[in-house]
């Protein structure tokens, strides 16, 4: 008997203590949902609190990713800045007495009208696979203005392919638009390729990269005021947005085009439909700016768009 009484005084105490330690857990849980309950945290704070709101809601790695042209989904457009200021300025909206004028279409060149690959590098099987998928292809001989050592010209060898529908894509805007090549490529490689997919001279006006221009957030930039100051009717196309980071507002960011894709069909099923109602329109800027937002986009990527006018 004494034997038992002697446990049960071991006992209580332990029983007392575990319940003490369940009382405290308890009151802890109802203070978390007190604070819960008075407040309610964004999905922001919430992914920030398990280490996850850098990687959601940053638009792209550090190394770029294009922007698809047929649709911008919400992430692409998700912004921890203030939206961009967009003005109207009426002073080059083109007179409400004058006709519309021309639409003028600015091209990029590589990956954009087509994709270029150093013959000797190409690996046989996207060769050979883009082939058999009905790709038009071409091998360029480039003949450099830089000499050899020996004073021999450099000679290198391109295998070029066009991207489907080009021809067609040329020769359709060409009916209700002035089309202008515009690459950072160098004249000794591009001048020739042009020859070659302009056969129609469907492009009246050649920029290279000496055209091009350096900022303070991107080199090689394409700046429009080089051929007009009324940015009214002009629009640019091109797989690198960078690239017209001086008049975001008449842009229009495709997706890059390589032989992987032998099946690409923007240029006629989705940019060619767009440059058409562009066509229509007595200002770009409103409707690219509607469907792209791409100041907001530049302003993600660190370059102010504070100054923009539509």
């Amino acid at each position: 008997m004494a034997k038992q009484l002697s446990q049960a005084e071991v006992c209580v105490p332990r029983s007392l203590q575990l319940w003490r330690a369940l009382v405290n857990w308890l009151a802890f849980l109802f203070e978390i949902v007190v604070q819960i309950g008075s407040f309610t945290p964004s999905m922001a704070q919430i992914l920030s609190y398990v280490g996850l709101q850098q990687f959601l809601l940053s638009s792209s790695s550090p190394s770029y990713k294009p922007l698809p042209i047929v649709e911008i989904t919400e992430s692409t457009l998700t912004s921890p800045v203030e939206p961009a200021h967009v003005t109207v300025d009426s002073s080059t909206d083109g007179g409400s007495d004058r006709g519309i004028e021309r639409l003028t279409i600015v091209l990029d060149l590589d990956e954009t009208l087509v994709c270029a690959y150093d013959t000797s590098s190409l690996p046989a099987a996207i060769r050979t696979r883009a082939i058999e998928a009905g790709l038009k292809w071409f091998e360029l001989e480039c003949v450099s203005s830089e000499k050899k050592c020996q004073g021999e010209p450099k000679i290198s060898y391109v295998t070029v392919f066009e991207r489907p529908g080009l021809r067609k894509f040329l020769k359709k805007i060409g009916e209700f638009a002035d089309v202008v090549l515009f690459t950072a490529g160098l004249e000794d490689y591009a001048r020739p390729l042009v020859d070659k997919i302009d056969v129609e001279n469907q492009i009246c006006l050649r920029y290279y990269r000496p055209s091009t221009v350096s900022t303070v957030y991107r080199e090689h930039v394409k700046d429009l005021s080089c051929l007009s100051k009324d940015f009214c009717r002009i629009v640019i196309v091109d797989n690198n947005p960078f690239s017209f980071l001086l008049q975001p507002l008449n842009g229009i960011p495709c997706v890059p085009f390589s032989a992987e894709h032998p099946h690409d069909e923007q240029l006629l099923e989705v940019i060619l439909p767009l440059l058409k109602h562009l066509s229509l329109q007595k200002d770009v800027r409103p409707v690219l700016y509607e469907k792209f937002h791409m100041p907001q986009w530049f302003q993600m990527h660190g370059i102010p768009t504070a100054s923009l006018m539509v």
